[in-house]
C-alpha cells in the first residue's frame, strides 16, 4: 500500500479537516492562513547538503554561503563526486567551516561507495530513515526529520526539538514555558496522523505573511 504523501492535495484536504475538527487552536490558524502551498524538494542529496550548510546559521548568512558554494559549480549544488574532487581551499573560500566541509564529505563518500542509498528511503519506515541518516556525520535527528517532511513528504513527523515549533506551540496554546517532549505527545494525540501538517502551520503562524518557511 502506497503511503500518503504531503505532495498530494487530497492529503492536505483530509489533514486540514482532521486538524480543524480535533484542535480548536489549530483550526483558528488554518482558517486564518488558508491553504498551504507545499512542494517537495526532489533532489535528496541537494536537500541534505543545503541542510548542513544552514545548520546553526541565520538565514541570510546561510543563503550567502550557499550561493558562494554553488558558484564553484556554475550556480548548482555539485554531485557527490564533484564535491569530493574539489580542493578544500575553494570550499573554505565560499565560507564553509572545516566542520561542515567534513560533514558534506562524509555524506558524499557514503553515497559514492554505496553505503548510503538515498533513493531507497522512499520505501523505508520513517524511523529507519532517521536511523540511517543519523550515522552520517553532522546529520542528527532534527535534520533527518526535516528530510522526512520536505523531501519524502511524510505526513506524521513531529520535530519536538525544533525551537521554532516549541515557541509557536507555547504561544498558540498559552503555555508558561516551552513545551517538553511529553507535552508535545499530549498535544499531538489530536494531530495524528497529520503531525507534519500541524507542524507546518505552527511554523507558519510565527512567520510574516510574505516569508516562506525555511529550514
Amino acid at each position: 500500500m502506497t503511503e500518503a504523501n504531503l505532495a498530494e492535495k487530497r492529503v492536505w484536504t483530509k489533514g486540514m479537516k482532521h486538524l480543524k475538527k480535533n484542535d480548536s487552536a489549530l483550526a483558528k490558524i488554518i482558517n486564518r492562513l488558508g491553504a498551504y502551498e507545499f512542494r517537495l524538494d526532489d533532489d535528496h542529496y541537494e536537500a541534505l547538503v543545503g541542510s548542513i550548510i544552514f545548520q546553526q546559521l541565520a538565514g541570510a548568512a546561510a543563503r550567502a554561503i550557499l550561493n558562494r558554494f554553488k558558484q564553484i559549480y556554475d550556480g548548482k549544488i555539485p554531485r557527490p563526486r564533484q564535491y569530493l574532487d574539489t580542493e578544500e581551499k575553494h570550499l573554505r573560500a565560499s565560507g564553509l567551516s572545516p566542520q561542515k566541509i567534513r560533514y558534506i564529505r562524509d555524506l558524499s563518500e557514503r553515497i559514492e561507495n554505496g553505503t548510503l542509498d538515498l533513493k531507497r528511503f522512499s520505501d523505508l519506515p520513517s524511523e529507519e530513515v532517521v536511523k540511517e541518516l543519523d550515522e552520517v556525520k553532522g546529520i542528527g535527528r532534527w535534520t533527518a526529520e526535516m528530510f522526512l517532511i520536505f523531501v519524502l513528504g511524510r505526513t506524521d513527523v513531529l520535530p519536538v526539538d525544533d525551537l521554532g515549533l516549541q515557541k509557536a506551540a507555547q504561544k498558540i496554546y498559552r503555555l508558561r514555558k516551552l513545551p517538553t517532549k511529553e507535552k508535545f505527545e499530549q498535544l499531538s494525540k489530536n494531530w495524528h496522523p497529520y503531525c507534519s501538517i500541524a507542524t507546518l502551520y505552527l511554523w507558519r503562524s510565527q512567520e510574516k505573511p510574505q516569508d516562506p518557511v525555511k529550514w
